[in-house]
C-alpha cells in the first residue's frame, strides 16, 4: 500500500528478502511446492545466470528528470512494464492469495493472469480483484474445452492465456522431498509445521477451513474441480498428452477476446502460434518448473521476437530486480511477468506485502531507467545493451 511500510515490511528492501522471509513463515511442504525446480534445478538456475550474458551501456547527461514507467499493450496503459504472473493454489499459501494479488495488481495499475490451478472461483476473482486476465490449461477433450471457454467468457475475461508447456506433469521427486504431495495428504510432518508456524497455520489455513471450507481446484474446467486432498487430484492434471496444434485452432475459433499463447520457447512454436490467430505470446520455461536443461527464457526471447514481427512477445521465468526487467524489455519484451515473489509477498503480509513488492520493483525501474539515461520504456532497445562473451 501506499506510504510508509509497516514494521513487518521495513526490512524488505527487494524481492529477494520475500523469499527468505516465506521461507520462515510458511511450513516447509507448502515453501518447497513454491519454491520447487525440476530435477537438479539447470533451468532454475540457467534463468537467473542468463542476466549475466548482457551488460548495460548508460547514455551520458540525459535530463532524466521526467521517467515514465507506462506501457501499452491491447490498447490499455499499464502504469509498469510488470505483470503478476500465474500461480497455481496460492490460496493455500496466503489467506485468499489469488484475490490479494489481484487487488494489489488493480491498485498498482499493472495486470495479474488468475491461475486455471487457483482454489478461488474465477468469477469472485474477476469481480474483487479487476483482472481480466485468465491462465488456462486446456482440458483433454473438446466438450471440456468448449465449456471452459464458454465459462471464462460468461465470466467476462477479455484475455485468455493458454499455457502449452504442460503435457504431462512434471518430475515430483523435489516436491516429496520436501513434504509436499498431490493431493495434499495431511501427515505429522506437515502438522508439526504448522505448530512451528502458527501465523500462517491460523491466518492462513484454519480461517480459510472455517470461512471457506476445504480448498477445491475452482477453474481448471467448467465446473468445481476436486479438493485439493481427493484422490482424484493427478487424474484431474493428467490427460494433454494427445493435444496438438488443431486445439489451439479451436480455441481461437471459440474465443472472442484477446488470445495469448504462454510456455514458447522455440521460434518455429511461436510462428505456428502466430498463425493459429494468437494475439501475443509469453515466452516461458514455467519457472523452470518443468523440463530441466532448457533453454533459460531470457535466451529465448530475442529469436522469438524476431520470428513473430509486430505480434507482442512477452516473458516470464527467473526476474527478479529492475535490471533483469529492462534487459528483457531492451530485447524486445512488451511486459514481464513475476511469479514466486509476489506469492511469497502474500503469504508473508497479504495485500500490503504484494503491494509493497511492486513499489519496490517500480522504484527499482524508476532509478535504474535514470542511470541508463532512458525516459521513457519506447528508448529501450539491444542498443542499451553489449553481449557478454
Amino acid at each position: 500500500m501506499p506510504g510508509k511500510p509497516s514494521r513487518r515490511l521495513a526490512s524488505i528492501l527487494n524481492l529477494h528478502d520475500l523469499e527468505r522471509a516465506a521461507k520462515r513463515h510458511l511450513p516447509r511442504p507448502i515453501y518447497g511446492y513454491i519454491a520447487n525446480a525440476a530435477e537438479d534445478g539447470r533451468t532454475f538456475s540457467a534463468n537467473h545466470s542468463a542476466f549475466d550474458d548482457y551488460s548495460f551501456i548508460p547514455r551520458a547527461l540525459v535530463d532524466v528528470s521526467q521517467i515514465s514507467l507506462e506501457t501499452a499493450l491491447f490498447g490499455q496503459r499499464y502504469a509498469l512494464p510488470i505483470g503478476i504472473a500465474p500461480m497455481g493454489i496460492s490460496a493455500l499459501s496466503a489467506y485468499r492469495g489469488d484475490l490479494v494479488q489481484a487487488r494489489a495488481a488493480a491498485r498498482a495499475g499493472i495486470p495479474m493472469i488468475l491461475s486455471g490451478s487457483s482454489l478461488i472461483r474465477m468469477e469472485e476473482v474477476l469481480a474483487n480483484g479487476n483482472t481480466d486476465w485468465f491462465q488456462a490449461y486446456l482440458p483433454g477433450d473438446r466438450a471440456g474445452i468448449e465449456a471452459l471457454i464458454e465459462r471464462v467468457r460468461s465470466a467476462g475475461f477479455d484475455k485468455l492465456v493458454i499455457t502449452v508447456d504442460y503435457p504431462v506433469p512434471p518430475n515430483s521427486d523435489n516436491n516429496s522431498r520436501a513434504g509436499f504431495c498431490s493431493p495434499l495428504r495431511p501427515s505429522l510432518r506437515l502438522a508439526l509445521d504448522g505448530l512451528a508456524r502458527p501465523r500462517w497455520l491460523f491466518g492462513t489455513f484454519l480461517r480459510t477451513l472455517l470461512e471457506h471450507g476445504m480448498p477445491h481446484f475452482e477453474n481448471n474446467y467448467a465446473t468445481r474441480g476436486v479438493a485439493v486432498v481427493s484422490r482424484n487430484v493427478k487424474r484431474d492434471f493428467s490427460g494433454r498428452s494427445h493435444l496438438n496444434w488443431s486445439y489451439l485452432e479451436l480455441v481461437r475459433r471459440l474465443w472472442p477476446g484477446k488470445l495469448v499463447v504462454k510456455g514458447i520457447l522455440h521460434p518455429d512454436d511461436a510462428c505456428k502460434a502466430r498463425d493459429a490467430g494468437a494475439d501475443a505470446l509469453i515466452v516461458s520455461n514455467h519457472g523452470g518448473r518443468q523440463l530441466d536443461g532448457t533453454i533459460a527464457a531470457l535466451r529465448a526471447l530475442p529469436a522469438v521476437v524476431a520470428a513473430v514481427g509486430e505480434l507482442p512477445v512477452m516473458v516470464d521465468s527467473g526476474f527478479r530486480r529492475g535490471t533483469d526487467v529492462l534487459k528483457a524489455l531492451a530485447l524486445g519484451a512488451r511486459l514481464v511477468f513475476i511469479g514466486r515473489p509476489f506469492n511469497y509477498a502474500a503469504a508473508y503480509a497479504g495485500e500490503a506485502g504484494v503491494s509493497h513488492a511492486i513499489e519496490l520493483l517500480a522504484a527499482e525501474l524508476q532509478r535504474d531507467m535514470a542511470m541508463l539515461g532512458a525516459t521513457r520504456i519506447e528508448e529501450l532497445s539491444a542498443q542499451c545493451l553489449i553481449r557478454n562473451r
